[in-house]
């Protein structure tokens, strides 16, 4: 017996460039489905196509806002830092170096060492790059920033940091800060940015985590010898700033 015209329609079924076939197949066209959306339905703004939209956007956001910063390095460390506090005033100092060294200062622009980075940039009359997230808590943008971006999605933001930079300074910070950290040693590592420096602030807040990476991760085998000079450690801002002067050869 012959298929019906109507049912053989059915069997396959082309949506841009899916294909669905037998039970897959869905009912409508996606003009339908566009055009015909109940009043009050909103809950397409939440599916993960739409999400894919918002991520492409703030892609594109970031690229047009940062793609003509001038040679930057970002500045990494606890939001939780007090003003005023000598990790503050390294902070101020090390933004105002980096600046005077030919650079931009990008920070995640919220408060603490981030916001002290900042001010020291735009006290020097440089770049002051903020790159913010949203979070449950509100921490809003510090008021040293000249450009801002905030995001959504922290895997957007880690792009803007990396892409955008041509280095990292890491001053003491939380899980944040290690997050940022070990993503860009990640990253060195596996060779998917060349010539990138990266150095710790603070040899006596960073030594525990030096020391574990040595007697611990590359003892064990799970790293190598190597990769512990993948970064340096430093208490000296000069200093600091001439590490990432020398291998982003400026």
């Amino acid at each position: 017996m012959a298929i019906p015209e109507e049912e053989r329609a059915w069997e396959e079924q082309r949506l841009g460039p899916v294909v669905r076939r037998r039970d897959q197949v869905q009912r409508g066209t996606t003009d339908q489905r566009l055009l015909d959306t109940a009043e009050g339905d909103t809950e397409w703004v939440h599916t993960d196509p739409w999400r894919v939209m918002r991520i492409q956007s703030e892609f594109v956001e970031g690229f047009g806002a940062l793609a003509e910063l001038p040679s930057a390095i970002s500045v990494f460390g606890s939001a939780r830092t007090p003003v005023g506090s000598p990790e503050y005033e390294t902070g101020v100092a090390l933004g105002r170096a980096l600046v005077e060294a030919g650079f931009a200062v990008i920070t995640g622009g919220g408060p603490g060492v981030m916001e002290a980075a900042n001010r020291g940039a735009r006290e020097a009359k440089g770049v002051s790059v903020g790159l913010g997230i949203e979070l449950p808590f509100e921490q809003g943008m510090n008021p040293h920033v000249d450009i801002g971006v905030n995001f959504r999605y922290f895997f957007v933001r880690k792009t803007m940091f990396v892409k955008y930079a041509q280095g990292f300074v890491v001053l003491p910070g939380g899980m944040g800060t290690l997050d940022e950290l070990f993503e860009a040693l990640t990253l060195v590592q596996t060779r998917k940015v060349t010539r990138f420096p990266i150095v710790l602030f603070g040899t006596e807040y960073w030594s525990g985590l030096v020391d574990w990476l040595r007697d611990t991760v590359v003892a064990q085998g799970k790293a190598s010898e190597h990769d512990l000079l993948l970064f340096h450690v430093t208490d000296d801002v000069d200093e600091a700033v001439a590490l990432v002067s020398k291998e982003t050869g400026k």
